[in-house]
């Protein structure tokens, strides 16, 4: 490598040919896609490469979002695959799949990954990115820290090699992220590396149905349950939720009774709530593009370093959404009639990303809250609280199609792509709550599967699933207090209007935060 560098610096130019003279056929690498920011430069040159020289890589890589990250495949440079989530590639990963491209090990969750990195998975080669490295190899990697320190202890401790495309070369990194003695080569990308604004949701697409859903949970469900710690999923109906909290939350008198403490990325839709004084504490899975100087503002808030900047960390967040949390709100592409769901759909190999580590009950946690405490389940002595694993969903996606079916798509994807399960996302016997535009099944109270199905139906509006059960029994379940009807919750339908949200534009957000929160292009009107 020594004709490609100078100290531990690498030429850009020759990124190919340093790749093919540090890579071995049948290497196991690590590539950085993540959730949000990719190492795209070495991606781009690992694709090049010619596979007469380079081939049977097995790729690890949590999230497949660039061309790139399934060109090395098509092209024969590499061969195995783990990961996560491939919702970008989704349709080409199927179709890769189907046409004998790659070999897929296993379809992981993020921490599951990064965990078997640390058992059987060790990379021998680590391709990373940060926002800046000095010429020792420290890197200050910024608020969209996420997985890098993770991917380089694995394995920088086991004799790997660890190289870090950064967007600036400096004489004096702001913040130490990773020591120098964990890094190996650096190249400075022609180009800052791509950070996608994974979680930002512009309000003016929150329409009528999320209010709605927003106003059940909060009843339903938060109030109800005294929630304090949470996680919330991406998406429009989740963010109705977080906009709605300084208006009608503070009607209901919920300030400092509900949503203190939460484990999620920056959301600009959060800004209102924070501002309202809802929020104590947010610990972040990544950063989020525009917050930077909001998120520095606010280090009451947020995890910040010394130099003003947030600090995420995707493993230790998600360990924190595990354990640390009552609750995870979250949606799905499909729901069955037993509550399992799935994002893997005909035609689309997606993953899972986190959702199955935050979604689940973990048997492991010992500290009771009242939210976990109102769960409470077995028999003395042996009881204990559980995790609140909230669905929310509307019953048709746009297009008609129904959410609620009786099999799941991802049945027959694992059967025809010869996966030893299915890859189910959550599975429905860890699912407490399922809110939809027709109310709340508490599946928790079922006493049995047959009335976990029938609650679930209730709320399942005109789907295969809803359409089995008839209107008396749904007053049956009613009164058993396995099912609960906007009615039932106080919730005045006529109200579910966008007036109701604390913040109605992109531009409302800024307002909120003081002039400080900068959106991305793609999110500006003016």
């Amino acid at each position: 490598m020594r004709s490609f560098t100078s100290g531990r610096v690498l030429d850009a130019g020759r990124m190919r040919d340093a790749l093919q003279s540090l890579l071995r056929p049948g290497d196991r690498v690590a590539l950085e896609g993540d959730n949000q920011k990719q190492a795209d430069f070495l991606a781009e040159a690992l694709a090049d490469c010619d596979p007469g020289v380079l081939h049977d890589l097995h790729l690890l890589i949590s999230s497949i979002s660039l061309r790139e990250h399934l060109d090395v495949f098509e092209r024969g440079v590499a061969r195995r695959l783990d990961f996560a989530y491939a919702g970008p590639q989704s349709v080409r990963m199927a179709q890769l799949l189907a046409d004998g491209k790659v070999e897929v090990g296993a379809v992981h969750t993020y921490v599951e990954l990064y965990a078997r990195m640390f058992v059987d998975l060790t990379p021998d080669v680590a391709l990373l990115c940060a926002e800046q490295a000095d010429r020792e190899g420290n890197l200050y990697t910024g608020p969209g820290t996420e997985d890098t320190p993770t991917i380089a202890e694995a394995a920088a401790f086991r004799g790997g090699v660890v190289l870090v495309q950064v967007n600036e070369l400096v004489e004096r990194v702001p913040r130490v992220d990773i020591p120098g003695d964990w890094v190996d080569l650096i190249v400075e990308s022609p180009r800052p590396y791509v950070l996608e604004p994974l979680f930002t949701r512009d309000p003016r697409e929150i329409g009528q149905v999320s209010i709605l859903m927003a106003m059940l949970a909060l009843r339903g469900v938060y109030e109800r349950h005294e929630v304090t710690t949470l996680n919330h999923g991406i998406g429009f109906d989740t963010a109705a939720i977080e906009l709605i909290l300084p208006t009608y939350g503070e009607e209901l008198g919920l300030r400092g009774k509900i949503c203190r403490h939460w484990t999620l990325n920056p959301h600009p839709t959060l800004i209102p709530a924070i501002e309202s004084g809802w929020v104590e504490s947010v610990h972040c899975f990544g950063g989020e593009p525009g917050t930077e100087r909001y998120v520095a503002a606010r280090p009451d808030v947020f995890f910040t370093g010394g130099d003003g900047s947030l600090r995420s960390n995707r493993v230790l967040c998600q360990l924190a959404g595990q354990y640390a949390v009552d609750m995870f709100i979250g949606s799905s592409l499909q729901i069955d009639a037993d509550a399992n769901s799935s994002t893997v759909t005909e035609g689309r190999l997606t993953g899972f990303g986190g959702a199955p580590n935050m979604g689940h009950d973990p048997h492991g946690r010992r500290h009771a809250s009242p939210a976990w405490l109102s769960l409470l389940t077995g028999e003395a002595p042996a009881l204990r609280g559980r995790k609140l694993v909230v669905q929310i969903t509307q019953t048709f996606r746009s297009g008609g199609t129904p959410v609620f079916v009786e099999s799941l798509d991802a049945v027959q994807v694992g059967k025809d792509s010869g996966m030893p399960i299915p890859p189910i996302m959550i599975y429905g016997d860890d699912v407490s709550h399922v809110v939809t535009e027709e109310g709340v099944a508490y599946l928790y109270k079922a006493a049995g599967l047959a009335d976990r199905r029938e609650a679930l139906a209730a709320i399942a509006g005109a789907t295969p699933v809803g359409r089995r059960l008839d209107e008396r029994r749904v007053e049956a379940l009613r009164r058993d207090g396995l099912v609960a009807l906007p009615e039932d919750l106080k919730v005045d339908v006529r109200r579910a209007r966008r007036s109701l949200l604390a913040a109605r534009s992109v531009e409302d957000l800024v307002a909120w935060s003081g002039g400080l929160y900068d959106p991305p292009a793609q999110f500006r009107t003016w």
